[in-house]
């Protein structure tokens, strides 16, 4: 993403299969949002995966308010920061299976997702029976288990993610 240096808002999409199971959510104000940042500035992206979490704010300078995260490029020092809006947190839903939704939207100021964040510890339910299954990791693309409740396989399949502006 090539951004101007401003405000942005920048949504995070998924899009997978969804095998018996429905509400594929981040769960909890502690849920972590990994994610490499790119320095809207000079271009630095972090080595290291940096996460957001719902309950972490930090001050702006200048009494702006507070966001998520502000930090500092370790390249060209200029302060940045998004924040994590939280009414736009939403399920991935068995209807929403096999096209791109997105599930969070951050407000961005010289700082922005690079390509690819990791989806980690998400938590899903199964479709019929509303068994909780929770430390999901996508990372590998595919999750699958098995519904005792339904005598089911469940599964999330194919998973891909983009992050557009909003």
């Amino acid at each position: 993403l090539s951004l101007p240096l401003a405000l942005q808002k920048i949504g995070l999409q998924l899009r997978a299969t969804l095998e018996n199971i429905t509400r594929l959510r981040a769960e909890g104000e502690d849920f972590r949002w990994y994610l490499k940042l790119k320095c809207g500035n000079c271009g630095e992206v972090s080595e290291k995966w940096q996460y957001l979490r719902l309950l972490d704010s930090a001050p702006l300078k200048g009494g702006r308010g507070s966001a998520t995260m502000v930090q500092k490029c370790k390249l060209c020092s200029r302060e940045n920061s998004i924040d994590i809006l939280s009414q736009t947190i939403k399920p991935y839903n068995a209807e929403d299976s096999e096209k791109f939704k997105t599930i969070v939207e951050k407000n961005c100021f010289s700082i922005f997702p690079a390509k690819k964040a990791s989806l980690l510890w998400f938590a899903a339910e199964g479709a019929e029976s509303g068994t909780p299954f929770n430390d999901i990791n996508l990372l590998e693309k595919d999750w699958n288990d098995y519904d005792e409740k339904t005598k089911e396989s469940v599964g999330i399949y194919e998973v891909t993610h983009k992050f557009v502006k909003c």
